[in-house]
């Protein structure tokens, strides 16, 4: 800020921007000629970028800070960062930071009780790399956070009618309609026996004849089936290293999830409802690792965390991993070693195929067909009992 009742002159915006980024790209930005590519041609985006670093510059020339903080506060309303439609961090980001910089700190980090975007954003910049080699980030009030105690899996239980509701979706279909069946093939025998008295031996081998025409359809669909088990999924043990809030939605999260390679998985999830950042940063998750990536409201994911939750969602969680389980180690399932595909194939509706067979039983485990989802040091679970999982 200039020297005004806030504090002494410090160096423009621009000086200090050029201190972590090199000449050539801060003049690019403030050029516009050739646009960066970050803003890939857009108009808009170019206009926006001009605008702002128009802002950084001017804020230093008046005293009225608190009038320009609370047009930057409506503007990150729904955005994580100054300039475009995601989550990197520009230089027009890096350029506003530094010119508000003293007067966030000096007036409104003490208090936080305003411009509470603004907070949230200085505390996503300040821990950018170049940014933090330049200034000690500055300590911003987390809300307080009690870690539920995951040791007692009886603590939490899901409703009763969920009970039934959730036994019923882990059931195959052809269980639940086998009493219809056996009634009706009941009263067409007494039927015959009314009708004929003296075919009992004939009615029989008429019975015995279609139980064994029944078995047939049973094995031809055992073996569709096969192609479609639990073994297509590449389902690992994964650790959250990073969450924050999906950019343009609410009830989003975006996570890093380590899954061991070297490299972090970005991950989209819709657990914002259900969750703080705290409960899910530094939290091992069961993660399906061989889905397509796509895009979720504009930001880039690349697997699906798996969560149980009860019939109406009103309680979801991710699966609970061992403490023991090594981050990045496949999750096992007896007797289904087939190997994953690559990348599963959204045409062949694998996860429809296979959601409705993953549930956690009336003690918590995670499960498919009845069998429990293994990692090297124990079964996962949740405190949700005979609970969807997807």
């Amino acid at each position: 800020m200039a020297a005004d009742s806030n504090g002494p002159a410090k160096p423009s915006p621009l000086v200090l921007l050029s201190k972590i980024l090199p000449e050539e790209t801060i003049q690019q930005w403030m050029d516009m000629n050739p646009p960066p590519l970050e803003l890939k041609q857009d108009a808009a985006m170019c206009e926006e970028a001009k605008s702002w670093l128009a802002f950084a510059k001017e804020i230093d020339k008046g005293g009225d800070w608190k009038n320009k903080l609370q047009s930057l506060n409506n503007h990150l309303l729904k955005r994580s960062v100054v300039c475009g439609s995601g989550i990197t961090i520009s230089p027009v980001d890096m350029a506003v930071f530094l010119a508000v910089r003293d007067a966030v700190v000096k007036n409104v980090i003490p208090t936080q009780a305003e411009y509470p975007n603004v907070v949230r954003w200085f505390d996503y910049v300040q821990g950018e790399g170049k940014v933090s080699s330049l200034f000690v980030p500055v300590p911003v009030k987390k809300s307080n956070f009690e870690p539920q105690d995951y040791s007692d899996v009886s603590v939490k239980k899901a409703p009763k009618v969920v009970e039934k509701v959730a036994t019923i979706e882990c059931v195959p279909a052809t269980d639940s309609l086998s009493v219809g069946k056996e009634d009706t093939k009941h009263s067409k025998v007494l039927e015959s026996k009314e009708q004929e008295p003296k075919a009992g031996a004939s009615s029989k081998e008429e019975k015995k004849g279609k139980k064994e025409k029944a078995a047939t359809p049973k094995i031809e669909e055992k073996k569709a089936d096969e192609g479609v088990s639990i073994s297509a999924l590449d389902i690992r043990v994964g650790l959250i290293v990073k969450v924050w809030k999906h950019p343009s939605a609410d009830a989003l999260f975006v996570e890093e999830i380590d899954l061991g390679e070297g490299s972090v998985r970005q991950v989209v999830s819709g657990l914002a409802r259900y969750l703080k950042e705290e409960d899910l940063l530094n939290r091992k998750v069961v993660l399906i690792a061989n889905v397509k990536p796509g895009k979720l409201r504009d930001v880039m994911s690349s697997g699906l965390v798996l969560c149980a939750s009860n019939s109406d969602h009103s309680s979801v969680e991710p699966l609970i991993v061992p403490d023991g389980a090594v981050v990045g180690e496949k999750i096992t399932f007896a007797g289904y070693e087939g190997k994953p595909e690559e990348v599963l194939n959204p045409k062949k509706k694998q996860l429809e195929k296979i959601f409705p067979d993953l549930c956690t039983d009336d003690s918590g485990l995670a499960i498919y067909k009845g069998v429990s989802f293994m990692t090297s040091a124990g079964p996962c679970r949740s405190t949700l009992l005979n609970a969807i999982v997807r």
